[in-house]
């Protein structure tokens, strides 16, 4: 094999990117991570909303709960005027919304990779990308625009939706923007909402408003008689009017610290993987801002990849090409789903014809009357119902969430924190691993259920996904 600089070159410093190099490196792997932003600079990006499933990925990195703190819970969430969501029902501790900025998520996820020993390179571009049986070379400029190069054994483009390594690969990133001049704010009131979380239109408007839980609201709007370019400067007022017409007042919003305009796309590149690159993130898929799942779903491309990448490299994968084209597999329908859910809330929102508004106010009527209806829908939205096809020889429960069971060492969410599979059998009993595990691994986390009576033996995967059981 040729001589290598890393590893493991991550391109893109958002969550996605964060994560997945802090994964790598808590394992034992040497990682780089590019980012073309210098170092510290202000992020005010659009993210807002941390699901529940993300949290537990969160929890499975001994993050969740100091995340919490930086923000607010909402139990509920009203939709359009007439639809209430109940997130208690969720089965799991995070059985909540989290609203808290992005920059948040961003400054655990980047001390946990700088502590596990990540490489970071700050104001540093991908300028060309070369392939080959052994590896993949990046041509990058450093901060002083001088040309470097930087071998490593795969790429993984997290570099967002203008991705270079998306380009690089010569992958299309086909869709359409589905709607435009999105204003976005971060404001204070001097009313409280009734509603922690509130979404609501009236055909040629909508807006939502949710609180930072420190005195800031994040106010999102859309109004039909505005459809200006990106560049087109946004004002106070603008969001304040937008607010009025869809929320029925502003509530007195004031000392905005950031506002911004924006478009949304709905678009998703067909491959993840090429060669010895991947893409994850918003580089592989983006969509409407509603439902707040764009950066759920990129943290959880992140948990899925980052196993993966590490067994190969730590030679305990199987069949290393296999179980590297299983991130395609199970990853890209999610991406596809999410894609659909978050276009439906926005045509939802968008809907402006007396047949479309008819059929929103059946659909939330529906969803409120059924409560398995809207249990699943929020299952979906939250991420906890997403699940992956049976491994090969196996049934399900494979490829389902594993729940936060309580186990005689602790809960299985705090085993995870080790990063390795984990192996749940009775007590006294010592079981080998099934012969369809993807990988031997070298740490094997082993685990007995509290009660003598249970006697189903689980393997857990790395995300918190069952890989096999038998009872």
């Amino acid at each position: 094999m040729s001589t290598t600089d890393t590893d493991v070159l991550v391109i893109g410093a958002g969550p996605t990117g964060l994560l997945l190099a802090g994964d790598l490196a808590t394992a034992g792997i040497d990682v780089t991570l590019v980012e073309r932003r210098p170092h510290g600079l202000g992020n005010m990006t659009r993210a807002f909303g941390v699901h529940a499933r993300t949290l537990e990925q969160l929890d499975a990195r001994g993050l969740a709960d100091e995340l919490l703190a930086t923000g607010t819970t909402l139990a509920t969430a009203r939709l359009f005027g007439r639809l209430d969501l109940d997130m208690t029902r969720l089965p799991t501790r995070f059985n909540h919304l989290l609203v808290t900025p992005q920059y948040e998520v961003e400054r655990l996820l980047e001390r946990r990779a700088v502590a596990a020993g990540v490489t970071f390179r700050y104001g540093t571009e991908l300028r060309g990308l070369h392939q080959d049986a052994d590896g993949a070379t990046a041509e990058l400029t450093d901060p002083e625009g001088t040309a470097i190069t930087l071998r490593a054994r795969y790429l993984v483009g997290t570099d967002g939706v203008r991705s270079s390594v998306r380009t690089a690969l010569g992958l299309p990133f086909p869709g359409r923007s589905v709607i435009r001049s999105i204003v976005l704010a971060d404001v204070r009131l001097a009313e409280e909402p009734a509603d922690s979380f509130s979404v609501s239109g009236s055909g040629d408007t909508f807006a939502f408003l949710a609180p930072f839980g420190d005195g800031w609201y994040r106010v999102m709007g859309w109004t039909r008689t505005r459809q200006v370019a990106d560049s087109e400067p946004v004002d106070l007022d603008e969001v304040r009017e937008i607010a009025r017409l869809a929320l029925g007042t502003d509530y007195g919003m004031h000392d905005a610290r950031w506002i911004s305009r924006f478009h949304s796309d709905e678009r998703q590149a067909p491959a993840y993987r090429v060669g010895r690159a991947f893409l994850a993130g918003d580089a592989a898929h983006v969509h409407s801002p509603a439902g707040g799942q764009g950066m759920n779903t990129g943290l959880q491309d992140a948990a899925n990849l980052s196993w993966k990448l590490t067994a190969v490299l730590r030679g305990e994968a199987h069949d290393p090409e296999a179980l590297l084209d299983s991130y395609q597999s199970e990853r890209h329908p999610v991406g596809a789903m999410v894609l659909r859910s978050s276009g439906t809330i926005v045509r939802l929102a968008m809907a402006h014809t007396p047949l479309t508004r008819a059929a929103r106010t059946l659909a939330a009527r529906f969803l409120n009357a059924v409560p398995t209806a809207s249990a699943r829908a929020m299952s979906m939205i939250s991420g906890l119902g997403i699940s992956y096809a049976p491994a090969p020889g196996t049934g399900r429960p494979s490829g389902r969430r594993a729940p936060d069971v309580h186990l005689r060492e602790g809960r299985l969410y705090e085993l995870l924190r080790q990063g390795e599979f984990v192996l749940i059998a009775p007590e006294g009993a010592a079981p080998a691993l099934p012969a369809t595990a993807p990988v031997t691994p070298k740490h094997l986390v082993r685990a007995t259920w509290p009660d003598p009576s249970k006697k189903a033996t689980v393997l857990v995967r790395p995300d918190g996904y069952v890989h096999w059981a038998r009872q």
